[in-house]
C-alpha cells in the first residue's frame, strides 16, 4: 500500500508477524531495498547476514544518502521485514545468527 502525505510519497512496510507497519519515505525504502537486493543477489545460497547489512549499506550509500537516512537500523530493518513479507527476499532456516537470501 503506497500513500502520499504532503509532497513526500510513503511507502508502506509490512511485517510477517502481522503487527503494525510503518511508512517509509520511497526515496529511502528504494535506496535501502537496492543494496539489500544487490548483496543478497550477489551472495547467492550461502546469503547474507542480517547483522552486516548496516555496514554494507554505510559502504554502498553516499554520505549525502546516509545523513538524511536517520536510523540505519530501524530504516534497515522495516525495509527487510517488508521484503520478507513480499517474497524479495527470506530467511535462511536453521541458521543463527539470521541470514537473507535473495526471494525465489
Amino acid at each position: 500500500m503506497n500513500d502520499k502525505r504532503g509532497d513526500h510519497e510513503k511507502v508502506y512496510c509490512e511485517t510477517p508477524t502481522g503487527g503494525a507497519g510503518v511508512n517509509i519515505p520511497r526515496w529511502k525504502y528504494v535506496a535501502i531495498r537496492d543494496v539489500i537486493l544487490e548483496v543478497t543477489e550477489a551472495a547467492g545460497d550461502k546469503g547474507v547476514l542480517f547483522s552486516d547489512l548496516p555496514s554494507v549499506l554505510r559502504d554502498k550509500l553516499s554520505p549525502d544518502t546516509l545523513e538524511k537516512l536517520g536510523s540505519i537500523k530501524w530504516h534497515l530493518t522495516a525495509v527487510k521485514l517488508d521484503m520478507e513479507v513480499k517474497g524479495d527476499i527470506k530467511r535462511l532456516e536453521g541458521k543463527s545468527p539470521q541470514r537473507v537470501v535473495a526471494g525465489p
